[in-house]
């Protein structure tokens, strides 16, 4: 059974006399009845000399011998080997000159040593290439006329071409249009493509990237698709419609440029093409059997990479009997065994050398259609991509990338042992170019990859640090639309910078939490989410999900079976996919406990132990969290505590840096400015001020920069304004017996302090970051940690649950119903509510039902009392 991409190619043959073709390469469409033989053609007379085809209703006969005057056609490329009478008939009228795939050529300069040939893993072509040489004197051979306005005298004088089998693409001329489009292309938009740093615009474009690669010794070229469509549109749809057989020749194109320009160079392997930018660019819902072997670009998020194996490229073969060896190149995917010995004619005697053979690295990447490509109740399309060489580990789980590769499709084989194949088809992209959409890395420093910006970007965001009022200046840029709430937007703006990252193995601690988590308590329509929002769209690497919607394995991992090898995975979560960014949680509240117990580790740790199937490991979740969430009562009440009104446990509580509170504060002066505020978003001419507002993308390259690059320490004067603002929040609940500051506050103002300095670009952390950071942690705190008894704050709430006079209070009552039982003599039971009912008429003040259940459990842990069904109290 033939492969699809052999049946895309067969069904594109017809006869040059019965349809005209056009100059770009087109696929053509045919009836089911079509046969499968490449060359269709009828019996003819011979003419000027040339050899007879004849077709009969079984089968294709083919002369062994050209025509005595056919002009014989030497090899056009010094890539051009010598084949042996064992591998091709050199009588035969096809002659295979410039091949299409690269395993089997050579070095173009003799003489010179250390460059050598390397197989193109992501071009998946034949041992032999699909080309035919075509003759003037013989116009039958093409399998696709021309559409020529020449006579026929003038196609006899153009000579003998050498063209793409079943297509009028000449291997020839795609190569001069690629050294012609080389030499002379020059960009007027270059500083809008990737980096251009050092890059001159009045000089060709890629003769700059040419001299790139033999100063950075790398045997890659990447180039533009949409540059070659503005220079030559017939070459671009030539490479887009056949990649596998073009890519080679460019290949060869840009080789010969390099090595005549550059004789002496030595580079790892050939230099490889990497085409980019295409414009065919593709939903994943959209593709579909016409886009097989042709090249598509398509974007989405990396949920899930695998490790590198090995994929076999070339097999050495070792005979048992009399040790002749023989080398098998990959075609077609496959490696075919030799099972006969030409030397000593033993059958079955070879042998597999492993270290004699060659490999190439592979990689199966999961690429997840973005959020934005899919329609309305859809699930999330998966589309299987398999890098090579070195373009695997490029990319990490979490990462949104636009690929460019070319669309394949492999039969599934249902049986390994047998050669039965279903009809059914797999579908995968070999990989050509990787790029990231959001064209930035926040992670931490892997081998030296920071994201690199031109020096005039930089001198942009210096120009912005300069400033006396940045601080204010990028509050505002965050989410204009709502109304006010300017220290929550602080606190969000501080959290997208981060602390400065420390590892002090030395002081017993392996590292010191950078990340600041925040979380938004209020009332329902007080734009949470759309807080939660905007922070997703705005920073790179962040993911959003909901309390109801989320599982403890879809925050942290899964394991899962591979479809492809069939071994079990791993499969990360959220809080994983967004390690160096942010998780933003919306409805916190209603994550059931099970799902909440894993952001403990998450929280405070930033690892993630997992033991699942025989997989025990710890993944990195460097992540920050964003999380907001809705009373119980669906309206804050301002006599409970956050605890009560939320019901999330103390523990998970107090490991947030900062938590808000968002309330509608129903009065009529803030009620018409917030209308207003919103009325003026309809209207067109509502203006704002542009000196003031900063450029989303200047904003997330200056968060970039300052992650990266800017990593404050603390001053003097810092250290002492720090220590002097801890023992003072300790100072002003000491005197009333109640908590205002735990060791956990101090660090939470230590990130901010950092935060706040990252935002000026400054390499120290001075007083004024630590006053800034210390007056919005005191904010927070009297929102959230403010005691309703007595109105002072207090961060037991935070901690414990309860409060100092919460306790006070239940200590209180606790004594009270001891005396009353001891009061009663000895009984043994005492009915629940006329002890409620007693000790209320004796206490001054006003004792609730959920008090005295408190208070009664607390007896029953000491041993006092029992508490028997529903309405009977046994006193031990």
């Amino acid at each position: 059974m033939s492969s699809p991409a052999r049946s895309t190619r067969s069904r594109r043959g017809v006869d040059s006399s019965q349809e005209n073709t056009q100059q770009t390469p087109q696929k053509q469409t045919t009836s089911n009845s079509e046969t499968e033989t490449p060359l269709r053609m009828g019996t003819q007379m011979p003419q000027n000399g040339a050899s007879v085809v004849l077709e009969s209703s079984d089968h294709v006969v083919v002369p062994t011998s050209p025509a005595a005057d056919a002009p014989i056609v030497q090899a056009t490329s010094p890539y051009a080997r010598a084949i042996g009478m064992s591998e091709i008939d050199m009588s035969s009228p096809l002659n295979y000159g410039t091949p299409s795939s690269m395993g089997s050529i050579r070095t173009p300069r003799s003489g010179v040593r250390g460059t050598p040939m390397r197989t193109r893993p992501d071009l998946r072509v034949d041992k032999f290439p699909r080309q035919v040489n075509v003759g003037s004197s013989d116009a039958r051979m093409d399998p696709i006329a021309e559409e020529s306005q020449q006579s026929a005298g003038d196609q006899q004088a153009a000579g003998p071409r050498l063209v793409v089998w079943g297509t009028n693409v000449v291997v020839t001329e795609c190569m001069a249009k690629f050294k012609q489009f080389i030499m002379r292309y020059i960009d007027p938009d270059a500083a809008q493509d990737e980096l251009t740093e050092g890059i001159n615009l009045n000089e060709p474009l890629y003769m700059q990237k040419l001299e790139e690669c033999h100063t950075l010794e790398e045997p890659y070229f990447n180039f533009n698709c949409a540059h070659l469509k503005t220079f030559d549109e017939t070459l671009y749809r030539q490479l887009i419609c056949y990649p596998q057989d073009v890519i080679p020749a460019l290949d060869i194109a840009v080789n010969e440029m390099f090595f005549e320009r550059y004789p002496a160079a030595i580079l790892e392997h050939q230099i490889q093409v990497r085409p980019f930018n295409a414009d065919k660019t593709r939903n994943m819902r959209a593709l579909n059997p016409e886009d097989i072997d042709q090249i598509i670009t398509i974007s989405g998020m990396v949920i899930r990479t695998s490790n590198i194996v090995p994929e076999m490229r070339c097999a050495f073969f070792k005979c048992s009997i009399c040790s002749f060896t023989a080398v098998v190149e990959l075609e077609r995917g496959r490696i075919a065994e030799p099972t006969l010995c030409s030397h000593c004619n033993t059958n079955h005697c070879f042998q597999l050398i492993h270290n004699r053979s060659q490999f190439a690295d592979r990689q199966l990447i999961k690429l997840q259609e973005s959020p934005d490509d899919m329609a309305a109740g859809q699930t999330p399309h998966n589309v299987l991509l398999m890098a090579h060489e070195d373009l695997v580990d490029k990319v990490q789980p979490g990462d949104r990338v636009t690929v460019t590769g070319i669309y394949k499709a492999m039969p599934i084989q249902e049986n390994p042992r047998q050669s039965s194949m279903k009809s059914i088809y797999r579908t995968h992209v070999d990989v050509l170019h990787f790029r990231k959409v959001d064209n930035k890395r926040l992670y931490e420093e892997e081998e030296g990859k920071d994201h690199m910006f031109p020096p005039e970007r930089i001198e942009l965001l210096k120009r912005i640090s300069e400033k006396p009022d940045v601080y204010d200046r990028l509050v505002r840029c965050i989410a204009p639309s709502i109304y006010e709430n300017t220290d929550i937007k602080k606190g969000i703006l501080l959290q997208m910078f981060g602390g400065s990252k420390k590892k002090q193995a030395t002081s017993g601690r392996q590292n010191f939490r950078a990340e600041i988590h925040i979380l938004l308590c209020g009332d329902p329509g007080t734009s949470k989410s759309q807080l939660l929002q905007y922070v997703y769209n705005l920073v790179p690497r962040t993911q959003y999900t909901s309390g109801r919607g989320s599982s403890a394995v879809g925050l942290t991992a899964y394991v899962t079976k591979d479809a492809e090898t069939r071994q079990l995975v791993l499969q990360t979560g959220a809080l994983v996919l967004a390690d160096n960014g942010v998780c933003c949680i919306d409805e916190f509240d209603k994550m059931n406990d099970s799902t909440r117990s894993v952001l403990h580790e998450v929280m405070e740790q930033q690892t993630l132990s997992i033991a699942k199937a025989g997989i025990i490991c710890q993944l990195n979740a460097r992540t920050s969290i964003l999380a907001a969430a809705n009373p119980s009562e669906s309206q804050w009440n301002k006599n409970k505590t956050i605890i009560d009104n939320v019901q999330l446990p103390h523990t998970l509580m107090s490991r947030f840096d900062l938590i808000f509170l968002v309330l509608d504060p129903q009065d009529e002066v803030f009620d018409r400015r917030l209308a207003t505020h919103l009325v003026s978003m309809y209207y067109a001419t509502r203006e704002e001020n542009e000196d003031t507002l900063v450029d989303m993308s200047v904003l997330r390259d200056y968060i970039a920069y300052a992650k990266e690059h800017i990593n404050p320490v603390l001053s003097e004067e810092a250290q002492q304004r720090l220590i002097q603002a801890y023992v003072d929040m300790r100072k002003v609940g000491a005197g009333r017996g109640q908590i205002s500051a735990y060791p956990r506050q101090l660090e939470s103002l230590i990130r901010l302090a950092e935060a706040h300095a990252k935002v000026r670009l400054s390499e120290t952390v001075d007083v004024v970051d630590v006053e800034e950071a210390w007056r919005l942690h005191r904010e927070a705190l009297k929102q959230s940690a403010t005691d309703p008894l007595s109105g002072k704050i207090d961060v037991g709430i935070l901690t414990t649950g309860l409060s100092s006079a919460a306790r006070k209070k239940r200590a209180e009552l606790v004594a009270s119903i001891k005396s009353s039982l001891k009061s009663k003599g000895k009984i043994s039971t005492i009915p629940y509510q006329k002890l409620f009912g007693e000790i209320k008429e004796a206490s001054q003040v006003l004792i609730t039902k959920e008090q005295f259940e408190d208070a009664l459990k607390e007896l029953q842990d000491e041993g006092v009392i029992v508490i028997v069904g529903n309405n009977t109290i046994r006193v031990c």
